[in-house]
């Protein structure tokens, strides 16, 4: 299919995507429009950058449009993903449509949320926890729902979000059309789509567990001190829009600030800024008003921008999957793009864990054997333990000296342990009472003792009378004007 003509989509739509520039659909929108407009189920997976926003954002408007009733509901992980979903779908209604729609994210005024509401939209994007707000002040409802959107289904449930889909779900009809879509898709994301899906058609294009062959890939094995050196020098030999990946909000904000010093024009986004100070700084990136963004990983999905040309992966992500959304963000629509990243000592089972995922027939390595160039030790993952360092087997100090297993420090008796007690037979715990027996003192011999040592203290439970009078009349005064504070 060469056009959207063979869609049967209404002239309004089709007047839309041709002032979007939208002429070929890609792959993924050929196959999985058709089976939406049908009213199928859809679990649907493709590469970054080829058009999954579009291929549900269509039929969702198209569905709308031919019925004056109903609406649809799209859930997305993250704020800016959102905000990407909803420009796509207005830009689809067009002007003077008479379906509205509304973006209900976090950070947001909930105020001008509320009035977005009572002008009763059609299309609701959001992400779970904004939505769940809404449905609990009753500014929301969802009896109506018969059109719903997870897209990036697998960062959701990553983030924790299944719980709060759960109770979203409970607001819906029985009867809906439900999508899922994500650039990666493992199994058990499969066998758990069955709890939201009923007999959905599974739409692949392409291997979803690799970046685009349009990406030019490469790897720096780096000490840590030398990363930051390291980073100045490329960003020098590099030009146009830059995306570099840091793991930590707080490395974010610092590295920003000293790229700015080295004279870059730099900036940085993280889940701490606020929701507007987040939108000024991707606006400005998009108008290219500066050319590195530093950015954690809220950047590595519903990041659109077309001119990034570059990714740097200066840490690398906590989870494999995640490297192929930060590679997503460059080589978007068919462009060429590269990425960097820098491997360190302490990334080595992070790498193995990327290549096993891009190439898995990769046999996990070994690095126990042996040391490494800088001369320390390598970390044997398939053992959990250093060389010489602490048994991963039980708790306690390094055992730098030999080591026992849990096990044979399990079957130990005290008497082995403990060989020099002379409590070591029975081993029984010195009696409490024990230690607060003295010898009787002879007539007229001074006991040096505390008072408090010498008098039984008198013990009385929280609740009882005489602990009420001792407080009370100890030092309570003040606090308690009369003992009917105690009842």
């Amino acid at each position: 299919m060469t056009n959207f003509e063979g869609f049967s989509l209404s002239q309004n739509l089709k007047n839309s995507l041709a002032r979007m520039n939208f002429i070929t659909p890609t792959p993924i929108q050929i196959s999985s429009i058709p089976l939406a407009l049908e009213g199928c189920d859809i679990l649907g997976s493709a590469q970054t950058g080829t058009g999954k926003t579009a291929a549900f954002s269509i039929p969702l408007v198209e569905l709308l449009s031919r019925s004056k009733q109903g609406s649809a509901l799209v859930l997305t992980p993250t704020r800016e993903l959102a905000n990407q979903v909803i420009a796509v779908i207005i830009q689809l209604l067009g002007k003077n449509n008479p379906i509205k729609a509304a973006c209900l994210i976090g950070g947001e005024s909930m105020y001008k949320q509320l009035g977005q509401l009572k002008s009763h939209p059609r299309i609701i994007v959001g992400t779970p926890g904004r939505i769940n707000d809404h449905l609990d002040r009753k500014s929301l409802k969802l009896s109506d729902t018969g059109f719903l959107v997870l897209d990036e289904t697998d960062r959701m449930l990553d983030m924790g979000f299944g719980i709060q889909i759960d109770r979203i779900l409970k607001h819906l009809p029985a009867k809906k059309q439900t999508l899922m879509f994500s650039a990666t898709i493992p199994e058990e994301i499969v066998r758990m789509s069955a709890k939201y899906l009923k007999n959905p058609e599974r739409v692949s294009m392409g291997a979803t567990n690799v970046p685009s062959i349009k990406i030019k890939q490469e790897v720096i094995h780096i000490q840590q001190e030398q990363k930051y050196p390291e980073l100045i020098k490329q960003l020098q030999q590099r030009t146009g829009s830059i995306l570099v990946f840091v793991k930590t909000k707080h490395n974010s904000k610092n590295l920003a600030a000293k790229l700015c010093k080295e004279k870059f024009k730099a900036d940085a986004l993280h889940g701490n800024l606020r929701q507007s100070k987040r939108t000024t700084v991707m606006s400005a990136f998009r108008n290219k008003k500066f050319t590195i963004l530093v950015a954690t990983d809220i950047a590595a999905r519903g990041l659109d921008v077309p001119h990034i040309e570059h990714v740097i992966n200066y840490d690398l992500p906590q989870v494999a999957e995640d490297y192929i959304h930060r590679m997503g963000r460059t080589a978007r629509a068919g462009a060429e793009g590269s990425s960097l990243s820098f491997i360190t000592n302490s990334d080595r089972e992070k790498w193995n864990a990327i290549e096993r995922l891009l190439d898995p027939t990769i046999k996990k390595e070994n690095f126990s054997k042996g040391r490494s160039e800088s001369g320390g030790f390598q970390r044997d993952y398939k053992n959990k333990r250093r060389g010489g360092g602490r048994d991963r087997n039980r708790g306690g100090r390094s055992s730098f000296g030999g080591s026992r297993s849990a096990e044979g420090f399990r079957r130990n008796k005290p008497s082995d342990r403990f060989s020099g007690n002379k409590h070591s037979e029975g081993f029984k715990p010195t009696n409490v009472e024990v230690l607060k027996e003295h010898k009787s003192r002879e007539a007229g011999e001074k006991d040096y003792r505390r008072k408090s040592d010498r008098e039984k203290p008198r013990f009385f439970g929280k609740k009882s009378k005489e602990f009420k009078d001792r407080n009370f009349n100890a030092g309570n005064r003040k606090k308690y004007k009369n003992r009917e504070s105690f009842n």
